[in-house]
């Protein structure tokens, strides 16, 4: 009997053992790991999710511990931000309270600063203005690149078009605005201005130029091919004092980012309303990704001088008016 008890405790204090081990940090990785649980994940879903994602030592034990804890249930869909240097109740944690330390944002390319101001507003990070608000009266001075023009809408300020779409990682304790901002100026200013230095020197255009071109490109295609054909058509048409007629400006400044356009709305007195005014807008109406920006610094070479894009999406090139035209009635009906 004494045996079978000296037994018991020796695997009692070997599990004690093994299961404090198995709930401390995976690693001292301090990289980031963006999980995702599904909605209707059991705590087994969890733990093998976060085992393949290498965050945890062992699913018996996570398992073990949220359901010892009392939180087995309270653990929530979603993605949530995970190091490999947090340990298991750390992550349980996390995953009970449905907010993580920092949160991953994705800001897509072609948003406007209205559309980052809605989409961290909607995660619950800003309040609703917060971000439009910054724009339009913090100071940036710091970054030199940014434009010093007139005209500018006055919604997205002088950072439209700035702002380097990508995902980043947000600190929810004391975020704020500006902050977050020039994160993104910084990540423009590194990913563009200096990785892109010599080709932007190549092309003998004004960076706002290139900007601005590449938020029409942006808005205005859909392919990658497309965007170097349009960035030659739209050039071309501009180097030659011809309207540029892009619809995409007028939705910006109306902020009618879908339905019909009106004929009061393409009589706008905007320089934003390209088919009243020649030229480019005062500046960008989106914040343009790389593809779109490397397109507008390196134009295609083609015979065409019009475009559009029918209802079937695909897209048609026309040397003349003439051509245009039939395009339009072939495949805009």
């Amino acid at each position: 009997m004494k045996k079978i008890l000296l037994l018991l405790l020796a695997i009692l204090i070997a599990f004690t053992f093994w299961y404090r081990h198995a709930l401390t940090a995976a690693g001292d990785n301090a990289s980031r790991e963006v999980v995702k649980i599904p909605k209707g994940s059991s705590v087994q879903d969890i733990s093998s999710i976060l085992k393949e994602a290498d965050l945890i030592r062992s699913p018996f034990a996570f398992s073990l511990y949220a359901r010892m804890s009392g939180q087995a249930r309270s653990l929530q869909a979603g993605s949530f931000v995970v190091r490999q240097a947090m340990t298991t109740q750390d992550i349980v944690g996390v995953l009970a309270g449905g907010k993580a330390e920092e949160e991953v944002i994705t800001i897509p390319e072609g948003y406007t600063v209205a559309d980052i101001d809605a989409l961290l507003a909607e995660k619950g990070i800003t309040e609703p203005g917060a971000i439009l608000q910054c724009a339009q009266t913090c100071d940036f001075s710091s970054f030199a690149f940014l434009p010093t023009v007139s005209g500018l809408a006055k919604r997205g300020g002088k950072i439209e078009g700035y702002l380097y779409p990508d995902t980043y990682y947000i600190a929810l304790d004391g975020f704020e605005p500006k902050f977050f901002l020039e994160r993104l100026l910084t990540t423009f200013r590194k990913r563009v201005i200096e990785d892109l230095s010599k080709d932007i020197g190549q092309s003998k255009r004004p960076l706002h130029e290139i900007v601005t071109m590449a938020s029409l490109i942006e808005e205005e295609t859909r392919t990658s091919e497309e965007r170097t054909v349009v960035s030659g058509i739209l050039w071309k048409r501009l180097d030659d004092k011809v309207g540029l007629g892009v619809d995409a400006t007028v939705r910006y400044i109306l902020e009618k980012p879908t339905g019909a356009l009106t004929t009061a709305d393409l009589n706008v007195d905007s320089a934003y309303n390209l088919r009243k005014f020649r030229g480019l807008p005062p500046g960008p109406i989106a914040n343009a990704g790389l593809q779109s920006i490397r397109a507008a610094l390196a134009p295609a070479d083609s015979p065409y001088y019009y475009y559009l894009h029918g209802t079937d999406g695909i897209i048609r090139y026309a040397r003349t008016n003439e051509e245009h035209n039939l395009n339009k009635y072939k495949y805009l009906q």
